[in-house]
């Protein structure tokens, strides 16, 4: 079964940094588009970064200059950098990926979620 597990989160004061990470782990074959989203309370979800298969990168223009995505191929692995961090950054962020599962029949073109861990700046 194929899974993604964030961490990293926590309580931090404005102005503050954290790293979030996410592993995707189980039977893969590749990994392509790798993205964090967040929903604040009381908010919808929305996209804050993506990072494609070769590197190229996206940003909500609320996080931009401030947030930095990044992956580890060989790991399996993507990662958030969050500097300059906001109270209005407060939310639950979750990894998602579009990846390529093995099965035994076939490979199978999957969007996977992570469960989602939560950021709080405040002071």
């Amino acid at each position: 079964q194929v899974q993604l597990v964030e961490s990293g989160g926590g309580l931090v004061q404005p102005g503050e940094s954290l790293r979030l990470s996410c592993v995707a782990s189980g039977s893969i074959s590749s990994i392509n588009v790798m993205r964090w989203y967040r929903r604040a309370p009381g908010k919808e979800r929305i996209l804050v970064a993506t990072i494609a298969g070769g590197g190229s990168t996206n940003y909500a223009d609320s996080v931009k200059g401030r947030f930095t995505i990044s992956r580890d191929n060989s790991k399996n692995m993507v990662y958030l950098q969050m500097n300059s961090l906001k109270p209005e950054d407060t939310a639950v962020y979750y990894c998602n990926a579009h990846l390529w599962a093995i099965y035994s029949d076939s490979n199978k073109y999957l969007e996977v979620w992570g469960q989602g861990t939560l950021v709080t700046v405040s002071s």
